[in-house]
């Protein structure tokens, strides 16, 4: 018997579904802002795509897969490359991610799941979302260390304590509390900046930049980009790495289509489907995309909501995506979340870009892969070494240098083709 308090299909009262639509929102709310502001992106952008990606993501998987989608970290490195060039050129690649996500879930539509989980086993999947966190390690520390290139001790003291207040509150008796952990860290750790600036002064006043143009909403309209406004050279190499680096949020969907799955007492891969799934976060990427932001994908600190609080009703992420678009088209609210303190941030990547890598692992132990085996450890080591040791494949175009093969797509193609062409041994982890 299912021990959800709500259940996929149920409605909780109207008071009840906002309360705990506010309350995932406000648990994906620190990554879903993270990413944009590391690419460059108004962090607005982003808000308002994870809200109307997370209703298209709903539809299409008929209401039957509670989830929030928001800013993918997996496109940190190529879409920063992307919007360096233009925002077109980051739309164009977003486009390229959504119709590999369509063909795919096609092919699964068309064919059955059988053949996905033969090319991505846990083995392939279980290291290359590891990848994922550990590649923006260097990343985290920069930010939480540095202040214009020098070691800065203001910056490591406001990284420490963003994230001793986020680990104060993950291990709150308060289940709502520790839902919004991140979220606490990131304003607790902002408020400290501006007491710091305001007391102690010197270098931590120039950790706080806040500018407001002075109008208070956002045209949902000005969001949107035209992806023709490109050079189509360019473009190719962008829709190439975006399309590549689709492979390893790829896995990550599939990954958390089964926890969820897992959570819920429910074969998703079988209703809705996988296609639908799949499907859905690419069109939630695709959006993204055309509103200015980087791709979406589905959010793990949904998936901890949901287990904490056994309420999966589809309803409740209705109301999450609907405050989502309210929220980014209120433009001071989107100056503020820009001007956050890089060590605040830095302090706060430290834990999420680690949990990122750590839920890969899990993978691996859940699914008890077995390290004996030649075929695991030689697939694992390689994706490992190649991800974090940013093995990165560039091409130069008209003196301009652009990255076709980032590290964690050159680690999650090689991770494929090699668990498709190594011979498997007797004691192999199906």
């Amino acid at each position: 018997m299912s021990s959800a308090i709500y259940s996929v299909n149920q409605k909780p009262p109207f008071v009840k579904s906002v309360f705990y639509g506010v309350q995932h929102l406000l648990a994906c709310f620190g990554a879903t802002v993270l990413v944009p502001i590391l690419v460059g992106i108004p962090p607005d952008r982003a808000i308002f795509s994870a809200g109307l990606g997370t209703l298209l993501y709903l539809v299409i998987t008929k209401f039957k897969v509670p989830n929030f989608v928001g800013s993918s970290f997996a496109f940190i490195a190529v879409g920063s490359v992307a919007f360096g060039l233009g925002s077109a050129y980051l739309c164009v690649g977003a486009l390229s991610s959504c119709v590999t996500y369509l063909i795919v879930s096609a092919l699964v539509w068309k064919s059955g799941a059988k053949w996905v989980v033969k090319v991505l086993p846990p083995v392939v999947i279980g290291p290359v979302v590891a990848v994922i966190g550990l590649s923006l390690a260097g990343t985290a520390i920069s930010m939480s260390f540095l202040n214009n290139n020098s070691f800065s001790t203001p910056a490591l003291v406001v990284a420490v304590i963003t994230l001793a207040l986020i680990l104060l509150a993950m291990y709150s008796k308060n289940r709502f509390v520790s839902s919004i952990s991140i979220l606490i860290g990131l304003v607790g750790g902002y408020l400290v900046t501006l007491l710091l600036a305001k007391t102690a002064k010197g270098e931590f006043n120039s950790f706080v930049n806040f500018t407001w143009d002075g109008h208070w909403f956002n045209n949902p309209l000005s969001f949107f980009v035209n992806p023709l406004n490109v050079e189509v050279q360019k473009a190719v190499v962008v829709a190439l790495s975006f399309v590549i680096t689709s492979f390893a949020t790829i896995c990550e969907h599939i990954g958390h289509t089964l926890v969820t799955g897992d959570i819920i007492e429910s074969d998703l891969i079988k209703e809705p489907g996988l296609h639908r799934t799949i499907a859905g976060d690419g069109v939630a990427t695709g959006i993204a995309g055309l509103f200015g932001s980087v791709c979406n994908t589905t959010y793990g600190e949904s998936l901890g909501v949901m287990a904490t609080t056994r309420v999966y009703s589809v309803t409740v992420f209705v109301f999450a995506s609907i405050a989502a678009i309210i929220l980014s088209l209120i433009a001071p609210f989107g100056a503020i979340v820009k001007s956050l303190p890089t060590p605040v941030l830095g302090g706060a990547c430290i834990l999420l870009y680690g949990t990122i890598a750590a839920n890969g692992l899990k993978q691996l132990v859940t699914n008890k892969v077995d390290f004996d085996d030649k075929k695991n450890l030689v697939i694992v080591s390689i994706v490992f070494i190649l991800g974090v040791g940013g093995a990165s494949i560039p091409v130069f175009f008209q003196g301009e240098k652009l990255e076709l093969l980032s590290a964690v797509a050159l680690a999650a193609i090689v991770g494929i083709i090699l668990n498709l062409i190594l011979p498997k041994s007797s004691g192999q982890t199906k």
